[in-house]
């Protein structure tokens, strides 16, 4: 139930943050062409690798991912303006704060080892950890662009990047810290000569449990990792199999024992634990095309209004550095689990996608040489 509650945390702030005094007539659709067409590829490149799957009465339960999907639309409808947006992300970093909390709190309950990993409100520490890592991103973002005026957004994020640490989750360590460092490529250069005594502090000062997981990240004689491996290369025979619209949804688990490298650690596996392999595997490469353009034209934009706004002068250059890290920090945690194939996780990636459009509504549409708007 905790979890379920969890899931929906946007739609209810979406709704919270609707200009309602705005009628759907008033959407910019035009304007959303960057984003809404490589959002209908997807959803038919989904259609398809269902029709066409090794399966498809038991492939159609995917088509479930259809709801999941709608957030991007609530974003774009529900969403619209800075005030808005804001609104949204600030309900999203305090939401994260209590769910990180939770976590915490679950220390005392005997959670903490590798096999009983704190996971809040969630079934999976795993969600747990990839719903924290984009709101960290996104605060952290703000934070850096001057949004550390109000105290709690400091107390958040301790309490978030504690959560994180304790949660054991290597893939979403793995997108943050890469993340962070091109935020501050990206805001403070200099701040990046910080890395080597923080490293140093961390070795002296860190539990030795905690330690050997994050020596464990480039080990490659670590099961785990290992397992990684075989299921990579398992991917990738799935694709060359049957590259356009791949095997079907669900099928990478039904004919997994199939392509598994005789080595392979586990027989079974409920997927490929990399959402760009999982893609490809399960519906093939237009479907992962479509994934890869939504992203780049997210980024795009972003990138676009962000160099626009002064890189971090401008009154909304937070919420476009935001997107920016945030996405970035999903997909590369993304290489390392499948993210994407988690729905309150999607959701949130969802609405991060929207972001810059969602401000985007609110510019003034660009002007014909006659200085009328274009049809």
């Amino acid at each position: 139930m905790f979890g379920l509650a969890a899931s929906n945390i946007f739609l209810g702030l979406a709704v919270l943050a609707a200009p309602f005094t705005q009628p759907l007539t008033a959407v910019p659709w035009r304007r959303w062409r960057a984003l809404l067409w490589p959002f209908g590829l997807y959803v038919l490149g989904l259609g398809i690798s269902v029709a066409f799957s090794y399966q498809p009465r038991l492939s159609v339960e995917a088509l479930s991912e259809l709801f999941s999907l709608l957030t991007l639309a609530f974003a774009l409808v529900l969403v619209r303006g800075e005030a808005a947006v804001r609104r949204v992300v600030d309900g999203l970093v305090i939401a994260a704060a209590l769910y990180a909390s939770f976590g915490l709190a679950q220390f005392l309950w005997d959670y903490g080892s590798l096999d009983r990993r704190i996971r809040g409100p969630f079934s999976h520490y795993m969600t747990f950890s990839g719903v924290l890592l984009v709101a960290d991103l996104l605060l952290l973002a703000s934070l850096s662009c001057g949004g550390g005026r109000r105290a709690w957004r400091w107390f958040a994020v301790v309490l978030i990047n504690v959560a994180l640490l304790g949660s054991l989750t290597r893939s979403a360590w793995v997108g943050l810290v890469l993340a962070l460092t091109l935020l501050l490529v990206l805001r403070a250069p200099k701040l990046l000569l910080a890395y080597v005594p923080a490293a140093v502090l961390f070795v002296a000062l860190a539990p030795v449990p905690l330690l050997a997981r994050v020596i464990s990240i480039a080990d490659l004689r670590d099961v785990s990792n290992y397992d990684r491996i075989c299921m990579a290369r398992a991917g990738l025979d799935m694709i060359r199999e049957r590259p356009l619209f791949g095997l079907g949804p669900t099928m990478v688990e039904q004919r997994y024992p199939i392509y598994r490298q005789p080595t392979a650690p586990r027989y079974l596996v409920p997927h490929l634990h990399n959402s760009f392999l999982q893609l490809a595997a399960e519906r093939g490469l237009v479907s992962l095309a479509a994934y890869l353009w939504l992203m780049i034209a997210s980024l795009r934009l972003a990138w676009r209004r962000y160099r626009a706004e002064g890189c971090a002068v401008g009154p909304r250059a937070d919420l476009y550095l935001g997107s920016i890290v945030a996405l970035a920090a999903f997909n590369l945690a993304g290489i390392f689990e499948y993210n994407w194939g988690d729905t309150e996780v999607q959701r949130l990636a969802l609405f991060v996608l929207a972001l810059p459009f969602c401000l985007e509504a609110s510019e003034p549409a660009p002007l014909t040489a006659e200085g009328a708007e274009p049809a």
